[in-house]
């Protein structure tokens, strides 16, 4: 489903050049999770960006990142939003709720922006999708609640609830649980893998926890830009 391919990228601060991925080479099967495990710094998180069409690889050398045999790196602007609002669904480690919404408007904003000028006439099944969702984790009570109101925990499953909205091929995750708790963390890392199982979902988790790398069909371990 995904191939990468020469992946280099380099950020400038100020007059220095920071290269942070050099050369990286990786490919995910269809239906397969994988963790990108790595110390902090070493990349990983660039790299999902990238895979994710939120930022762009360096123009030299070429670098090409193809997803279903689509070169996503010879994408149009407009072509990049539409493969982040259909193809792929993020989950990032400090969940980015919009904290005047609710939890179900949290949700079915996603989906809204994918829809744009149809969404009324997607919206009664988006909300049963949104509701059917969220009751699957667990937050069937707290659909009035905003963000405030809950558990890191809690706005975890309500971030990922939003990124499964769309029913995304591809599921991107970073650090999904480095902000939670122990237990808390082993709670959505279960529903995740539940997740995966139930649709067959593509996964490419990032962390730096190996329990979490340890539960994975594969592990890539990044280290300094490069994959080991």
């Amino acid at each position: 489903m995904l191939t990468v391919t020469n992946l280099h990228k380099t950020y400038r601060l100020g007059r220095v050049s920071v290269p942070v991925l050099r050369g990286v080479n990786l490919s995910v099967r269809e239906g397969e999770f994988v963790a990108i495990l790595g110390s902090s710094g070493s990349g990983k998180s660039t790299l999902l960006h990238l895979v994710g069409g939120l930022d762009r690889p360096d123009e030299a050398p070429p670098a090409v990142i193809e997803f279903d045999g689509r070169a996503i790196t010879r994408f149009s602007a407009g072509q990049l939003d539409q493969y982040r609002r259909r193809d792929v669904g993020f989950v990032f480690q400090f969940y980015h709720l919009l904290p005047e919404l609710t939890v179900l408007q949290n949700v079915v904003i996603a989906a809204m922006v994918r829809h744009g000028m149809g969404y009324t006439g997607a919206s009664a099944k988006v909300r049963e999708d949104a509701r059917g969702l969220l009751d699957h984790m667990g937050l069937s009570h707290r659909l009035d609640h905003r963000p405030a109101e809950l558990s890191g925990g809690e706005r975890q499953r309500v971030a990922i609830a939003r990124s499964l909205i769309n029913s995304p091929r591809m599921l991107l995750a970073d650090e999904p649980t480095g902000n939670l708790d122990h237990e808390t963390g082993a709670k959505v890392l279960d529903m995740l893998l539940a997740i995966r199982r139930d649709r067959r979902q593509t996964m490419l988790v990032v962390t730096h926890d190996q329990e979490t790398a340890g539960r994975a069909d594969r592990v890539v371990r990044i280290t300094d830009g490069t994959i080991e």
